[in-house]
């Protein structure tokens, strides 16, 4: 008998030692580091029909390569679809992680009951009877959407080659475990075993797998760093649970872009599609308030118009607070001295905090006019007028720099109703017989004058 081969990983980070210690040398967290089993047994591959896939490869001049379209698998969500690049890439693995309660096996679910297409809901967490009541909850029941509670990997296979479904989705990938490691369900190396086999699975079969993944307390997936490289698409639920909407963004895609995002509503019923976010995000007011400013921003190929708000005072205690919800609190900083250095407003003693509404997160540089407009408005307590839109990157020398997809930005303000938009003087636009207004500004300067006389 063979001896029983162990290795020490760290639960945090996925890294693996050669001996226990009580402090993670990569993470720096504190008894993380657990000893867990690797001898593997003697594999045994399924039956399953053999496809073309399976053919044994050769090597292929590029030029001889097929480069047809992939076959993607309508979701009947239009959301997921623009995140996903068009739809389930056939034979892809698709991850879903975030936090617990936001709605990931909500989602999930709300799509397997719409699917046209024969899918297996496989649950770890949840018995058939309660994912049962939530169905009933979200939707009528489905014909094409079958649940199997199970967390044996190979138990799931035997269901799946007599089952023969078109889309398999596993809630979550850390209840399940393989017979081939012996180690519990959740560590590091069960979670590269289960993915690795449902890898192979969906490369042999062309079938498209959407897994759930758990995530640590930094906001990260759990497990392996690996286990994100070994997937083709990494997805994130987010939002304050405190709040009724949901974003979902793209971290990786191997078959589309990064930068799409979707946006839900969570309801009783569960997840409403937003399909005009620009409406949700701006807060509707009767009176005129001070701090508040509109940017048009783009995310992917959306464009977004967002609600800014500052609040600029005095500082109570002897070193000013810089305090951001949704922007880069770096970047408020530099605006905070571009505006001391290059302007002459007063603010170095002055607490700041600005808010991006909506719960989400903003990266787009096109909204430092937005902020700069906002600050201004609450330290000078005069409002911007509420038909008032920015799109405007702020450089160091206080000049306002050009931004990419102006004109996209400028019809979403005219549709949405505003009167005048700021941008820089150095965009190339040709658009025209437009009712909004453009205003075309080169520095800081200028926008003050506009806003303040």
């Amino acid at each position: 008998m063979s001896k029983v081969k162990t290795t020490f990983f760290c639960q945090n980070c996925g890294v693996q030692f050669a001996k226990w210690q009580g402090q993670c040398n990569s993470c720096k967290e504190w008894n993380t580091i657990v000893e867990e089993v690797i001898q593997k047994e003697e594999k045994t591959s399924w039956n399953f029909t053999k496809t073309e896939t399976q053919v044994a490869q050769k090597p292929l001049r590029i030029d001889e390569i097929d480069a047809s379209h992939e076959v993607r698998l309508d979701t009947t969500d239009n959301e997921l679809n623009r995140v996903l690049g068009g739809g389930l890439v056939a034979g892809s693995l698709t991850l879903l992680g975030g936090e617990p309660g936001i709605g990931k096996s909500t989602l999930l679910l709300q799509i397997a009951l719409k699917l046209p297409y024969k899918t297996l809901y496989v649950s770890g967490e949840e018995s058939q009877k309660q994912i049962k009541m939530r169905a009933e909850r979200i939707d009528d029941a489905s014909p094409n959407c079958y649940v199997l509670t199970e967390t044996r990997t190979q138990t799931i296979f035997k269901h799946i080659q007599e089952f023969q479904p078109e889309v398999v989705i596993i809630d979550s990938i850390q209840t399940l475990h393989s017979d081939y490691i012996e180690a519990s369900a959740g560590s590091i190396s069960q979670i590269k075993e289960c993915t690795a086999e449902l890898i192979k699975f969906a490369k042999q079969t062309n079938v498209p797998v959407v897994l759930i993944g758990h995530i640590t307390k930094d906001g990260t997936i759990a497990g392996p760093k690996i286990l994100e490289h070994m997937v083709d698409t990494v997805l994130q639920f987010e939002g304050d649970r405190n709040h009724i909407y949901r974003i979902l963004r793209s971290l990786k895609n191997r078959f589309g872009s990064t930068s799409e995002l979707g946006i839900y509503q969570m309801q009783n019923s569960g997840l409403r599609q937003v399909s005009n976010p620009s409406e949700i995000l701006i807060s509707h007011k009767e009176e005129e308030l001070s701090g508040t400013a509109i940017a048009a921003t783009v995310e992917g190929m959306r464009p977004l118009m967002i609600e800014i708000q500052a609040l600029v005072s005095s500082a109570v205690y002897g070193t000013p607070q810089r305090s951001t919800t949704g922007y880069n609190a770096k970047r408020l900083n530099m605006i905070l001295a571009i505006l001391e250095k290059r302007v002459g407003f007063r603010l170095a003693q002055k607490d700041v905090f600005l808010n991006v509404t909506g719960g989400i997160s903003v990266d787009d540089t096109a909204i430092d006019l937005a902020v700069v407009a906002a600050i201004l408005s609450s330290n000078e307590d005069i409002s911007v007028e509420k038909d008032f839109c920015f799109a405007g990157e702020i450089g160091l020398s206080g000049e306002i720099r050009p931004v990419n997809r102006v004109e996209q930005r400028i019809q979403e303000a005219e549709k949405l109703g505003f009167s005048t938009i700021f941008i820089s003087k150095y965009n190339k636009f040709s658009l025209k017989d437009t009712q909004i207004e453009i205003k075309l500004v080169s520095k800081i300067e200028d926008v003050v004058h506009h806003l303040f006389g």
